[in-house]
């Protein structure tokens, strides 16, 4: 099939632009590798969306993903791998075949910039973090740096004063370059001490932050911060962005940055190529212009297809698309009791579970004294009357040594799954998968108990050769957004090889683990108990870590 527009891109961007090319009647796939939402879904509270009093940033994603699905755009999860941009019909490679499509809407976005002070990349992770929303929480009782003084640096600075004890800003200019509203709460904000005019040297420590230098760029002078004896601190980093255009730097013009050079209408100087959002050269990078540009884009490509069309003589009728089919919430039989699962969220899991094609059992061993293990087999109970593929077996810890010794059961709370078979499949919760991980829950008893998301011939050849035994642990906090598509990457080697073994650990529960391997930043992969990695991990380098 060919496309009239494939969007690069799940975030505000990309769904904007769905949702006014799916509206025009355009047949439009809208591409995503990781979560759809992008780093929106980083930001705890969204204050200025015209029109919006108070919301979050997924919350908001997901409306919008929604409105998106109601015009008849379709998602596809996958990694783009390379574009051919020049012909015609554009050609996106993908990790799951090649998308061909008549226009193009590039909006991959940005990441975080590293600054590459001394010691920044030896301790990412390990005191150095770049999402408050995702490893705050791991600071609790610290001291905290945030570096930047731009719009992220001035919120999250007053964020992380729920956790640490003091959060100092180190701003390189002499004022924040934000508005004046945001900058304002954050100079307000009790427990935020601000020095402007300064940048970080290094830091050093000794497996976690132990201290660091700063400088003065007026006066040139230096001072240094040593924690505590025996304590450790964490250093944020909100430096700006790198833009995603790193596959596309030889088709489009990029400026010296990085960023991608349009004119006002979002065209590159390719026919039929768009770029919206962040990775495109602007003032501003908020959601409200990511919107706007996506907005714009999409028009355009409207009026480009229909020219083209039109001068190929292609004389197509467009079909509508049904939307997802919407399930009511009385239509779901949820009990008054349920702690866990709504209608509104039953409503969703049936759509997923209707397309079980085999058993899946949850087998859970619960510890009687832990209040989470209890609050696993409610989720767990709640979960399994919405599918009959679905089945639980609870049992008491101590009541079968036998069991739990075949299940290497260690920690609480658990839950492991077994396949339609009773077969132990390697895959292992540790943890209430509450938050972004009951996607990843979810995501995983769907990947077992169906033929599961697609992935590359190459990739499933090399999960199958692994020969040895393995145990991998994703170490993760159930407010990362970064977190749940590393937990299922890692499930699904489980799922297709015997050797290994992947646990989803909720670093919240478990301290000993926090401190045995200094996790200061999530997602952390834990590979038989002594190599370390962090940061979001592709498939592909999941395996290449656990073949080191």
């Amino acid at each position: 099939m060919i496309y009239d527009l494939a969007i690069v891109g799940g975030g505000s961007a990309g769904l904007s632009a769905g949702i006014y090319s799916g509206r025009a009647k355009m047949n439009v796939i809208i591409i995503e590798k990781a979560e759809w939402g992008g780093q929106v879904n980083t930001t705890a509270e969204i204050l200025n969306y015209p029109g919006v009093l108070d919301t979050t940033g997924p919350h908001l994603m997901e409306l919008m993903r929604k409105q998106a699905e109601s015009f008849g755009v379709e998602f596809t999860s996958r990694e783009v791998t390379g574009y051919e941009l020049l012909e015609d019909v554009k050609q996106i490679a993908t990790d799951k075949g090649t998308i061909e499509a008549r226009s193009v809407i590039i909006a991959q976005g940005a990441s975080p910039r590293k600054l590459n002070f001394e010691g920044e990349s030896e301790y990412i992770g390990r005191g150095i973090a770049y999402c408050a929303t995702c490893d705050g929480e791991l600071f609790t009782g610290k001291e905290v740096f945030v570096i930047g003084g731009g719009f992220a640096a001035a919120e999250e600075s007053v964020f992380l004063t729920r956790f640490a004890t003091k959060v100092t800003v180190i701003v390189r200019e002499a004022d924040f370059t934000c508005a004046k509203t945001v900058a304002d709460k954050a100079k307000k904000a009790e427990n935020v001490d601000i020095k402007f005019n300064t940048e970080v040297v290094k830091i050093w420590g000794d497996g976690t932050l132990k201290g660091a230098k700063f400088r003065n760029n007026i006066t040139g002078e230096e001072w240094e911060y040593n924690a505590p004896e025996g304590d450790s601190f964490g250093m944020f980093i909100f430096a700006g962005s790198e833009p995603a255009t790193s596959m596309v730097k030889d088709e489009v013009e990029l400026d010296q940055y990085g960023y991608i050079i349009t004119d006002d209408n979002m065209k590159t100087k390719i026919d039929g190529v768009y770029a919206a959002g962040d990775l495109r050269h602007k003032n501003l990078r908020q959601i409200v212009t990511a919107v706007a540009d996506g907005a714009i884009a999409a028009t355009e490509c409207e009026k480009y297809v229909a020219h083209e069309k039109d001068r190929l003589g292609i004389k197509e009728e467009y079909v509508q698309k049904a939307p997802p089919k919407q399930v009511k919430h009385e239509e779901v039989k949820v009990s008054k009791g349920n702690r866990f699962i709504t209608a509104e969220v039953a409503a969703q899991l049936n759509g997923v579970f209707a397309r079980l094609t085999k058993n899946v059992k949850f087998v859970t061993v619960v510890d009687p004294t832990n209040d989470r293990s209890q609050e696993l087999q409610k989720l767990l109970e709640e979960l399994t009357v919405l599918s009959n593929k679905l089945a639980l077996d609870v049992v008491q810890k101590g009541e079968n040594p036998e069991l739990e010794q075949k299940l290497s059961i260690d920690k609480f709370p658990v839950v492991c799954m077994l396949d339609e078979n009773d077969n132990y499949t390697g895959v292992k919760f540790c943890g209430v998968p509450g938050g972004h991980e009951l996607n990843s829950f979810v995501l995983t008893i769907y990947n077992l108990g169906s033929d599961g998301q697609a992935i590359s011939p190459d990739d499933v050849e090399k999960i199958k050769a692994i020969s040895k035994p393995v145990n991998v642990k994703v170490v993760v906090s159930l407010a990362c957004h970064l977190c749940p598509d590393v937990v299922v990457a890692g499930q699904r080697v489980a799922i297709l090889n015997e050797n290994v073994e992947t646990e989803m650990i909720d670093i919240a529960l478990f301290e000993d683990i926090k401190k045995k391997y200094n996790i200061m930043s999530v997602p952390a992969i834990i590979i038989d108990n002594e190599k370390v990695a962090f940061g979001a991990k592709k498939l592909s380098q999941i395996i290449e870590l656990i073949n080191q």
